[in-house]
């Protein structure tokens, strides 16, 4: 097994002669340490965690030795999402493969899905948390001020995205499936203190069934989700010799791949010379995600800002407003840190528009108050939120963000179904019938205020959440379990990133190290995987 594939081999057997046998034997063959070691124990009540093994044998059972693999611990260790248990004797082993994991949640998009929720449907995971897998990380990521892109999961793959490239890691045991070299993918996202990241411009990257669309340049890469192989190469329809050329939003949904054409010329990365990061789009189009082919494409009246689009129940949603001049830098000599917010009414309103996802054909408009940067759907309950983004320090947002409201409106007509004013510093997690973010809850259809007293310690960040848990920076990882009345738990030694970079996904709390180009005295610089107690 060893020679033959790349997998880490461990042994377990209750017998130390035979533990010390297999060793001698495994160390004079040279591939003892590496990849392979042998354990004494119980093999019907192993140590490891759950869910960890792709491949499950049993030497017994080779020679023909029956009931010596005992049927519920190879349940217990089995990976979903494909791994094998495999008994028997040579020419008539018998194969068990295991399905997909029910409760388990996906994480495709940055906020989760396309529709912005920020919360996965897992229901599998609660607190208390204790350790699944830990390991040296897999490629360099960004700065941890520089509000890089959520790692992301769908089918037993937890992808991550670094500084020159993209990775897989198996979620279950942390092995490295693959690593895709894209030289400088994220260059604009690292190095020196950001104010700008994926909280204004949305992530370059996401998730389908059996791909990942990663967007650079004028072009989206489609790589095959199991192997890391390129499957092809999209471009935005337009002259590649225009200056708005580049590929802005990015997402798949229902077999259709999302993009936008970004606004060049819109500049809000102040202070560190020619970063091409943008926020505002002049196109928004749709494609085949399977052969690239255009389906449709909307020019809007004045500018769509990524943040504003959202994608749910065969529907695309998305303002079109007239771009806010407050937050364009031309001079890198500007300190981004004192542009202040700009007055209500000072940022004109924009148009609303629900369009269907297949066709690109307007289901209906509303230009009635419709102030809102950022939008999120709740399909399941019909309700379309429509807020500003929120975060805890100014240097992270820019003037046209003002807060302190947030609204509702019914997603088949348009219509408003409740507005409020409100205070919050995070954005706002859909999870049910209830909005939740660091400030406040409310009722999703109705706004009403939801009693919910919510406490972490110091550090920026968002919160992501799942069925029944949050998790966010609290001075190192916090969690809240929402099923217990345990208040803000924290796995220690941790510093998440300046955004988030922990998702609830696969019945797990999934890791990759946040703490890059950090000088704090956090302990643990690694990537890993929670599970619980």
């Amino acid at each position: 097994m060893a020679r033959r594939s790349q997998l880490y081999v461990i042994g377990i057997d209750a017998d130390p002669a035979h533990v010390n046998r297999a060793r001698r034997m495994l160390d004079d063959a040279g591939v003892y340490a590496e990849r392979v070691s042998i354990h004494n124990g119980d093999p019907h009540r192993t140590p490891y965690p759950r869910r960890c093994a792709n491949l499950i044998v049993s030497t017994r059972s080779l020679a023909g030795q029956a009931g010596v693999l005992d049927t519920t611990e190879a349940e217990r260790l089995q990976r979903p999402y494909g791994g094998v248990v495999c008994v028997g004797t040579p020419g008539q082993l018998q194969v068990r493969r295991c399905g997909p994991l029910k409760g388990a949640g996906q994480w495709t998009h940055q906020n989760a899905d396309a529709a912005n929720t920020l919360c996965s449907v897992d229901s599998i995971i609660r607190g208390p948390l204790e350790m699944a897998w830990y390991r040296d990380g897999a490629l360099e990521i960004v700065d941890r001020h520089a509000q890089g892109p959520a790692p992301l999961f769908n089918r037993g793959y937890l992808v991550v995205e670094g500084v020159d490239g993209i990775c897989a890691v198996d979620a279950y045991n942390g092995r490295t499936l693959w690593t895709y070299s894209i030289p400088g993918i994220l260059a604009d996202w690292d190095g020196v203190h950001h104010d700008v990241g994926v909280g204004d411009t949305g992530s370059n990257f996401c998730l389908s069934d059996d791909s990942v669309f990663v967007r650079t340049d004028n072009r989206c890469l489609k790589i095959e989700l199991a192997t890391g192989r390129k499957i092809r190469e999209f471009q935005t329809p337009v002259d590649p010799s225009l200056e708005n050329r580049n590929w802005g939003y990015v997402a798949c949904a229902d077999g259709l791949l999302f993009g936008s054409v970004l606004n060049d010329e819109h500049t809000i990365s102040p202070r560190y010379g020619n970063i091409r990061l943008r926020n505002e789009s002049v196109l928004f189009f749709a494609m085949d995600a399977e052969t690239g082919r255009l389906k449709w494409q909307y020019k809007p009246e004045h500018s769509i800002r990524n943040n504003t689009v959202a994608i749910a129940g065969g529907r695309a949603y998305l303002i079109d407003r007239a771009i806010a001049p407050a937050d364009r830098i031309t001079d890198p000599a500007v300190n981004g840190k004192h542009r202040p917010p700009l007055e209500p009414g000072e940022h004109p309103g924009g148009t609303l528009i629900a369009m269907d996802a297949r066709t690109g054909s307007i289901l209906w408009r509303n230009d009635d108050d419709i102030f809102g940067t950022q939008l999120a759907v709740s399909d399941e309950h019909g309700v379309l939120l429509m807020y500003y983004q929120a975060v805890k320090h100014s240097f992270f947002k820019l003037p046209s963000e003002i807060g302190g409201r947030m609204a509702a409106l019914d997603v088949k007509t348009g219509l408003r179904l409740w507005d409020e004013t409100v205070e919050h510093k995070t954005r706002p997690l859909i999870n049910g019938e209830i909005i939740y973010a660091e400030g406040g809850a409310w009722a999703l259809k109705t706004g009403e205020h939801v009693p919910w007293d919510f406490k972490r310690s110091y550090g920026c960040g968002q919160i992501a959440g799942s069925t029944n848990m949050l998790v966010f920076r609290s001075g190192t990882l916090g969690y809240l379990d929402l099923t217990r009345d345990a208040g803000t738990e924290n796995f220690g030694g941790i510093r998440p990133g300046c955004w988030f970079n922990a998702i609830v996904a696969g019945g797990m709390v999934l890791v990759p190290d946040g703490s890059s180009k950090c000088a704090c005295s956090y302990q643990m610089q690694s990537w890993l995987a929670l599970q619980q107690q």
